[in-house]
């Protein structure tokens, strides 16, 4: 099992939630959409050649985003990040991906 993190801005939450849903992410159990999420301030900096969603060329930019957090099985990672890109609106979308240890007692 993996562990995604993301940030995404307001705007476009409910949107990439839905998709890594779809894609098979956030599943527990008998349970599914789940994840858990926080309200943060992200900043970043357009660099010459990008194409901000947000912001201009070297200009910092800083803005609320939401950190959303959720688990994926194994087989289901790459299509759950692959849909992450897909619906997020950043041109570069900031996201970590942990390995998680099978800790049975």
């Amino acid at each position: 099992m993996y562990k995604l993190c993301f940030y995404v801005p307001e705007s476009h939450l409910e949107e990439v939630k839905r998709a890594v849903f779809a894609a098979g992410g956030g599943r527990i159990g008998q349970y599914d959409s789940c994840c858990w999420q926080v309200l943060g301030q992200g900043q970043f900096r357009p660099l010459q050649g990008s194409q901000p969603y947000l912001g201009q060329t070297g200009t910092l930019e800083q803005l609320a985003e939401w950190k959303v957090e959720l688990v994926v099985a194994d087989e289901l990672i790459h299509e759950t990040v692959k849909a992450l890109k897909g619906s997020h609106p950043y041109e570069t979308p900031a996201f970590e991906v942990w390995r998680l240890s099978d800790l049975q007692f």
